[in-house]
């Protein structure tokens, strides 16, 4: 589980946040359950490399404000349009059963170990994220796909994923696919038989022979046609 450490805020203007953006904090708040909003300020170093992590807004974190240790799941960041740089994170407490609703990422292992990949086939992903509804303590931190032995034309459905007592995909009545494994988009053209080849370079060398012999016969041809000269 990641940790991130926090500081409370006390910024009331528009010119508090941006005095506390300039210091390198990011300004966060921490709702949810029965406690009151809290206004926190993190580090935005150590908060973007928590962003080149994949899944970090499915992500439990530890988060430590002021010495006081809370469980938290970012919900929702704000970011620069111009730097692209975080400018504001949404804090949601994680509360014991509580149901929450989440997209949670799609990741696939043994990739060596597939026929069909080693034959070229394709991996076409229908779904890099499948969005759950479950208690925030059981919030998976991805959907893993197995591909030992998986061939050319077989599919992976949601009903063929193990998910904890509890959670459940938010589409229902429906098994819906997240990937399969097709075919080579570009097949190699076959081969063409030895016994082709050789009639072919036959065709060729009889060609080459019957060249001469027809050129032959057009100059003789045009021999006789031309007429005589009387002296």
């Amino acid at each position: 589980m990641n940790s991130l450490e926090a500081n409370i805020r006390n910024t009331k203007t528009k010119g508090d946040i941006r005095s506390l953006r300039l210091k390198g904090d990011v300004p966060a708040i921490i709702y949810g359950g029965s406690e009151q909003n809290e206004k926190v300020s993190v580090s935005k170093k150590t908060l973007k490399s928590l962003l080149d992590k994949e899944g970090f807004l499915s992500s439990i974190i530890t988060l430590n404000v002021d010495g006081k240790n809370q469980n938290v799941l970012p919900r929702e960041i704000a970011y620069n349009v111009i730097s692209d740089e975080p400018t504001h994170v949404d804090f949601l407490r994680v509360i014991t059963g509580v149901k929450i609703r989440i997209e949670v990422p799609v990741q696939f292992i043994n990739n060596e170990k597939s026929p069909g990949l080693k034959r070229g086939g394709v991996l076409n992903i229908v779904r890099r994220k499948v969005e759950l509804t479950c208690p925030s303590e059981k919030i998976p931190e991805a959907i893993v796909l197995d591909l030992d032995g998986v061939d050319i034309g077989e599919s992976f459905k949601i009903s063929a994923v193990k998910l904890e007592e509890g959670v459940t995909p938010t589409i229902i009545g429906r098994d819906f696919v997240i990937a399969t494994l097709a075919a080579p988009t570009v097949m190699k053209e076959p081969e063409k038989p030895a016994e082709a080849t050789e009639e072919g370079a036959e065709a060729i060398d009889e060609g080459k022979d019957a060249t001469p012999a027809a050129d032959g016969d057009k100059k003789e041809a045009e021999e006789k046609k031309a007429p005589e000269v009387k002296k």
